[in-house]
């Protein structure tokens, strides 16, 4: 039997089961805040064109407002300035971005501390028991059960917001030292939420579009991938010149 031949059918057969790791994309999806002066995205809209009425009797269809980094998306190495002569979303080849999945749960360590930071040594004492992460590095906080409200996730006071992320040693560990397609987390984007007062500031924007990697960001489910063993395919739109595009990304896992 082919290798495509055997995949469809166990597809069919519910030998591989289908994870979906998107967030609903709606108006209420949590996006990120920038202080002034600095711009931001618009919340997602739908606009309707016709709904089976005089204006399309036999149709329904939306226009669709929204930001390029909204819910589930993909961030481009474009998207920040140590990429800015790096690839475009619509420039990444899709090969690139379907690959096996390392999942390491720091979950628990996250609810005691929303400012928690994975080290180097966290990522070593994971390795011992799983083996050496690579493909695409997906970290799970639990932040996605904060998903449903955009104060509870974003999670800001008067010193910014709080959400967990990683150390900046640990990405430039992880970008020198494994092979890695890029990282995803759950949070609204690649670092933590005190990131901007990191030195450098923002390490896992700056270090992963400075090497030509991805982000993934507001992943769901992860929980239901294992540790090892799962593959897992971001679908980005092809956006011409566009620095990352909302995602459906899904996990591949053995039933």
């Amino acid at each position: 039997m082919s290798v495509l031949r055997d995949f469809s059918a166990q597809l069919c057969s519910g030998g591989i089961r289908v994870v979906d790791l998107t967030a609903p994309l709606q108006s209420t999806t949590p996006i990120l805040q920038l202080p002034p002066p600095f711009g931001n995205t618009v919340p997602f809209q739908l606009e309707e064109i016709s709904r089976y009425d005089d204006r399309g009797p036999a149709w329904y269809w939306n226009n669709i407002h929204t930001g390029e980094h909204t819910g589930t998306h993909l961030d481009a190495p474009i998207h920040w300035v140590t990429g800015r002569d790096g690839r475009s979303v619509a420039e990444i080849p899709p090969g690139e971005l379907i690959a096996p999945a390392s999942v390491l749960d720091f979950a628990d360590r996250a609810l005691q501390d929303p400012d928690f930071l994975l080290q180097v040594n966290d990522v070593q004492v994971w390795e011992s028991e799983h083996g050496t992460v690579h493909g695409w590095f997906l970290y799970r906080t639990g932040w996605d059960a904060r998903s449903g409200d955009q104060d509870n996730f974003l999670n800001a006071n008067e010193t910014g917001p709080h959400t967990p992320g990683i150390a900046a040693d640990c990405v430039a560990w992880l970008l020198a030292e494994r092979s890695i397609v890029g990282i995803g987390v759950e949070t609204a984007g690649t670092d933590a939420g005190a990131a901007h007062g990191f030195d450098p500031p923002f390490p896992c924007h700056g270090s992963l579009a400075g090497s030509g990697r991805y982000g993934l960001t507001q992943l769901q489910n992860l929980a239901e991938l294992p540790p090892t063993g799962a593959v897992v395919i971001a679908t980005g739109l092809p956006i011409v010149g566009g620095s990352g595009s909302p995602a459906r990304v899904l996990g591949l896992v053995e039933s």
